[in-house]
């Protein structure tokens, strides 16, 4: 599953956009280069039922902002993301949909 489809995934299970998971992340404390994982797994899991793996794609952002390694990006795959820029605001939003 590609970067994108995992933030897919997550704003279907919780209603919430990843810029408005973001902000709640913030709110929390859990924001920057320097947040937990175990942090943000801990209170996606107790706040909105998400698994590891789904938190991790969350955690990256936190961790990173939107952009993603490259070597993804055109490859085949699973794994394959269409740019090196995750889209944040929404499924319905998305550029191309």
């Amino acid at each position: 599953m590609s970067f994108q489809a995992y933030l897919d995934t997550i704003e279907k299970k919780t209603g919430l956009t990843p810029r408005e998971l973001l902000d709640k992340a913030k709110d929390r404390g859990l924001e920057g280069p320097g947040v937990k994982a175990g942090d943000v797994i801990a209170w996606l899991a107790e706040d909105y039922g998400l698994g590891r793996g789904h938190a991790m794609a969350l955690v990256h952002v936190i961790k990173n902002g939107p952009k993603i390694d490259s070597k993804h990006v055109g490859s085949t795959g699973a794994h394959r993301d269409e740019s090196d820029t995750l889209w944040l605001d929404g499924i319905a939003t998305k550029p191309g949909r």
